[in-house]
C-alpha cells in the first residue's frame, strides 16, 4: 500500500507477527482509577488540559526525530479509517512513534516504509550533513569570528538548517512558535484549575520558558519543578540529547575541540522532547522517599570522592525530590517505544543550566510500565538460564528497588563537564556509573534496615537476570551497552559463573566487590576527560561471544514482546 507517494515496507502477515505476538499493553490511567476519582474536580480539570498540552509536544518530538514523521502518521491515519493495512501499520508507528526504529532485537531499524532513511542527526540537522563536513563548517565559522551563531547551533535547543553551504539555528521557541504558543495555552489552563499553589506556580514559569527565547527561563521552570514534593499532579517536559549522533563527533576531532575550548563553547548534543503527565502515588512515594535519607552518607563513600565536588548537599537537604506515579499519558521521547520503556528518570541532566547553577533534581517513577511485565514468560525464562536454587530470589519488586538505586545514583559523582568530555560515550559511561553506584550500595540499604539482607540477594538476582540481552547492542543504546559490560566483568570476576547445565550460577559474597570496582573505574574514566580512556573501557567489557549469542538464541526462543501498545485513556 502507498501511503504519500512511499510504499508500506511491511507486509499484513508480517504486520500481524509484531502486533498479535509481539506486542506488550502498557496500560496507562483511566476516569475509573481510584486515584483519578480521589482528585479534586479542579485537578481533573487540570490533568484534562496537561493530558491535551502533552499530545501537542508528541507532535514536535516526531518533527525533531524525522522530517517525514508527521507528514506519514497523518497519511497513516487517513488510511486506517478505510484500510487495515494502513491501520495495523498505524499501530507499529505509534508503537516506534515513528517511520522507523531499533526494536531492541535487530541490529538495523525496523522501518515502516520503504525507501526511508534513518539520519545520524534526525531532523535536528540537514538530512545530508555528514560529520566532516559539519566540522569543516564549525572551523570556517571560527575563522569568521562567528561565534553567536556557532554557540546556537551547538545549543541543546536549536534546530539546525542550510542555506547553500552554510548553517543556521532557530531556537526551539521560534521553529515551533505556533505548537510552543498551544502548549503555554494549556498549562496556564490546567494551571487556572488545579488545587495546589506550587504545582501552579512551575506550570506558570513553563509556559513562559515556552514562549521566550532564553534559557535562563527554562532554568527557572526546571527549578520550580524541581523543588515539588506534595503535589497531586505530575507533568514533565522531559529534555534528554541521547539521539542527536552528530554533535557528540566534535568530541573525536581533538583541533576543533581545543578551539571550541578556547572560544568557552561546550558543545551539547539535540534535546528531544518528551511529555509526561500523572497522579502521584503517595505510598509508592513514602517507599522511594526512605531511599532518599541515605544519600548524604553514600555519597561520603562514592570512589575518588575528593577529586570533584559532590552533585549533591552534603547536608541533611538533599536537593532531590522523588515521587512514584500513575501514568496518564506519556509522548514524545517517552513513546518512543524502540526496544523498551524508560521505567523511571531523573532530571534535570547535567547539561542543564538548572543544575549548573545549583539547582535541585527530580525522579520520577513510571508505576505502569513497570508492572506491565510478563509472568509466564519470566518463570520460562528462568527455568532455561538460571541454576535452580537461585529462582527463590527472583522478584520483579527487587528491580524497582534497583531503578530506585540507579536514579539516585545519577546524582553522585563528578559534574556535567567531565562527562560531556567524553564525546560518543558519556552516556554509555553514565548509566553504567548509575547502574553500578545502585548495586555497589545496596548493601548500605541493608544497614540502615530499608532492606532485608534477603532482599539483597532478591536485588541482586534479580539485576543480573536483566543483563541477558536478546542481541548485540549498539552504542546509540547506552543502557543495553552497560548492560552487557555488567555481565561480562561479573563473569571475568566470578561473580556469576555458568554450571555444567549451561544455566548462571551466582557467588553473592563477590557482588559487592566486583560493582564498586566498576564504579571505580566509571568515575576514573569521568574524571581523565578522555573519550579515549572511555573507549578502552568500553571496548575491554562489551566483547559479544559466543555465550551471548546462546543467551540471545534462548531469549528470541521463549518469544519477544519488543513492540509496546501505550494504551491511554484521557
Amino acid at each position: 500500500m502507498i501511503i504519500d507517494g512511499y510504499k508500506i515496507a511491511l507486509d499484513e502477515s508480517k504486520l500481524d507477527e509484531m502486533i498479535n505476538n509481539q506486542m506488550t499493553d502498557v496500560i496507562l490511567i483511566d476516569k475509573n482509577f481510584e486515584g483519578y476519582k480521589s482528585l479534586s474536580e479542579g485537578d481533573k480539570k487540570s490533568l484534562e488540559h496537561l493530558v491535551k498540552a502533552s499530545k501537542i509536544i508528541n507532535d514536535i518530538a516526531l518533527e525533531q526525530d524525522h522530517p517525514l514523521n508527521r507528514q506519514l502518521k497523518k497519511g497513516l491515519e487517513r488510511a486506517s479509517e478505510t484500510n487495515e493495512h494502513a491501520k495495523k501499520a498505524l499501530i507499529i508507528f505509534n508503537s516506534l512513534n515513528g517511520v522507523l526504529g531499533l526494536n531492541g532485537i535487530d541490529e538495523k531499524p525496523v522501518k515502516i516504509f520503504e525507501n526511508i532513511e534513518e539520519y545520524a542527526g534526525h531532523n535536528y540537522y540537514p538530512t545530508d550533513l555528514s560529520a566532516d563536513e559539519f566540522h569543516n563548517i564549525l572551523f570556517k565559522m571560527i575563522e569568521r569570528g562567528e561565534i553567536r551563531e556557532l554557540k546556537n547551533i551547538l545549543s541543546a535547543r536549536s534546530m539546525v538548517r542550510r542555506k547553500n553551504d552554510e548553517l543556521y539555528a532557530i531556537d526551539y521557541t521560534e521553529y515551533f512558535a505556533k505548537e510552543f504558543s498551544e502548549i503555554a495555552n494549556e498549562l496556564e489552563l490546567a494551571a487556572h484549575y488545579s488545587s495546589n499553589k506550587e504545582f501552579n506556580d512551575f506550570l506558570g514559569w513553563q509556559a513562559q520558558a515556552l514562549l521566550q527565547n532564553n534559557e535562563d527561563m527554562d532554568m527557572l521552570a526546571d527549578k520550580h519543578w524541581a523543588i515539588m514534593q506534595d503535589t497531586p499532579l505530575e507533568f514533565t517536559i522531559s529534555r534528554e540529547n541521547y539521539d542527536d549522533q552528530i554533535t557528540p563527533t566534535i568530541f573525536d576531532n581533538e583541533k576543533l575541540v581545543n578551539k571550541l575550548n578556547e572560544l568557552g563553547i561546550s558543545p551539547t548534543p539535540k534535546d528531544m522532547l518528551g511529555a509526561r503527565v500523572g497522579i502521584v502515588n503517595k505510598q509508592g512515594t513514602n517507599l522511594i522517599l526512605e531511599f532518599k535519607k541515605q544519600m548524604s552518607a553514600l555519597a561520603k563513600l562514592m570512589p575518588y570522592a575528593d577529586k570533584y565536588e559532590q552533585k549533591i548537599d552534603s547536608g541533611d537537604d538533599i536537593k532531590q525530590t522523588m515521587v512514584d506515579v500513575d501514568l496518564a499519558s506519556l509522548q514524545g521521547d517517552y513513546a518512543q517505544c524502540r526496544g523498551g520503556m524508560t521505567i523511571a528518570q531523573n532530571l534535570p541532566n547535567d547539561d542543564k543550566l538548572a543544575i549548573k547553577t545549583g539547582g535541585g533534581r527530580r525522579n520520577v517513577y513510571h508505576r505502569q510500565v513497570r508492572m506491565s511485565g510478563d509472568k509466564e514468560r519470566e518463570k520460562k525464562l528462568l527455568d532455561a538460564l538460571l541454576a535452580k536454587e537461585f529462582h527463590q530470589y527472583y522478584d520483579r519488586e527487587a528491580e524497582h528497588i534497583f531503578t530506585i538505586g540507579h536514579e539516585n545514583g545519577h546524582s553522585f559523582g563528578p559534574d556535567s563537564s567531565y562527562k560531556i568530555a567524553l564525546g560518543i560515550y558519556q552516556h554509555i559511561i553514565e548509566e553504567y556509573k548509575a547502574d553500578v553506584t545502585s548495586i555497589a550500595m545496596m548493601k548500605e540499604y541493608v544497614k540502615s534496615g530499608i532492606i532485608s539482607e534477603d532482599d539483597l540477594k532478591k536485588i541482586y538476582v534479580t539485576w543480573i537476570m536483566r543483563l541477558l540481552l536478546k542481541s548485540k547492542p549498539q552504542h546509540i543504546q547506552p543502557h543495553r551497552i552497560g548492560d552487557l559490560m555488567h555481565f561480562n566483568r561479573l563473569l571475568r570476576f566470578k561473580a556469576i559463573e555458568i554450571n555444567e547445565d549451561g544455566k548462571i550460577k551466582i557467588n553473592f559474597d563477590k557482588i559487592h566487590e566486583v560493582t564498586y570496582n566498576g564504579l571505580e573505574n566509571a568515575i576514573r574514566v569521568q574524571l581523565s576527560k578522555s573519550p579515549t580512556e572511555a573507549k578502552k573501557f568500553i571496548d575491554e567489557f562489551s566483547t559479544w561471544n559466543d555465550l551471548h549469542k546462546h543467551i540471545a538464541y534462548v531469549l528470541l526462543k521463549l518469544g519477544i514482546k519488543p513492540y509496546k501498545n501505550i494504551r491511554m485513556f484521557l
